[in-house]
């Protein structure tokens, strides 16, 4: 049977207005979240990512621990969602972007967020009071970018020059997980594994001397691929604590 005009702009209209609910339903998800408190709002510096000082105010302290699966034994560390909590009469669209810092979940709850993200969600500061009493609420998320520039590493404070090298990434700034490391030793031309040691903290015995490169490989969806310096990320002589900026970005 032939479509009439009429009835073809109709379906032509019906999928449009319906397109917005099917990208909806592919990019977000339905949980729980609830909070936890510190002192000052904000981020815990003993976060399972290994983050230290770090976890407690990057983003302006609007951070989460987030559930097993989101957490994804530390390659979900650093990740930016954006949850919107669901009680029409209190919270706003835009919800609160957090990042994650920590793994951990209650019954049914994909995030505890710290108090200043959750707070966030309301649609006016004023209203913040409401939404606490409540523990648990029902929200929606999905993964979004978190828009920094260029990968940074830090010398974890247990590294030693002579022995022993830790280290954590950040500012990942895009939708991929991190999921290996390798440093390059100049002297063999080889690229050496690092172990993932616990979060986001990678580790290796006995570290190559002199100026080292890195690469890493990250994982988006089902894709894989590495991603490797130009140029000495980690020079000679390094120090525990220490903070360099390498040449990567994760669009």
């Amino acid at each position: 049977m032939a479509i009439s005009f009429n009835n073809c702009s109709t379906f032509m209209i019906c999928i449009i207005l319906l397109l917005p609910a099917f990208s909806f339903g592919t990019e977000n998800y339905y949980s729980k979240a609830t909070f936890y408190k510190t002192s000052d709002g904000k981020g815990t510096p003993t976060g399972a990512c290994g983050y230290g000082e770090h976890g407690r105010y990057v983003n302006d302290g609007l951070v989460t621990s987030a559930s097993w699966k989101l957490y994804k034994n530390g390659a979900g560390c650093g990740a930016c969602y954006q949850v919107r909590c669901k009680d029409e009469a209190l919270c706003s669209n835009e919800g609160v972007k957090v990042v994650v810092t920590d793994s951990g979940e209650g019954p049914g709850t994909n995030f505890i967020l710290s108090s200043d993200a959750f707070a966030k969600m309301v649609y006016h500061p004023k209203l913040a009071h409401k939404l606490f009493p409540k523990g648990v609420v029902d929200v929606d998320y999905k993964r979004v970018s978190c828009k920094y520039g260029n990968l940074k590493i830090k010398i974890n404070e247990h590294s030693n020059y002579h022995g022993y090298l830790a280290i954590f990434l950040f500012n990942n700034g895009g939708y991929a997980d991190i999921i290996a490391i390798e440093i390059y030793d100049v002297k063999s031309y080889k690229w050496i594994p690092m172990r993932r040691s616990y979060g986001a903290v990678f580790d290796l015995a006995n570290p190559p001397k002199g100026d080292l490169k890195i690469k890493i490989q990250i994982k988006e969806g089902e894709k894989t691929k590495w991603i490797h310096s130009d140029k000495t990320v980690i020079p000679n002589y390094w120090k525990p604590g220490s903070i360099y900026e390498t040449d990567i970005q994760i669009p």
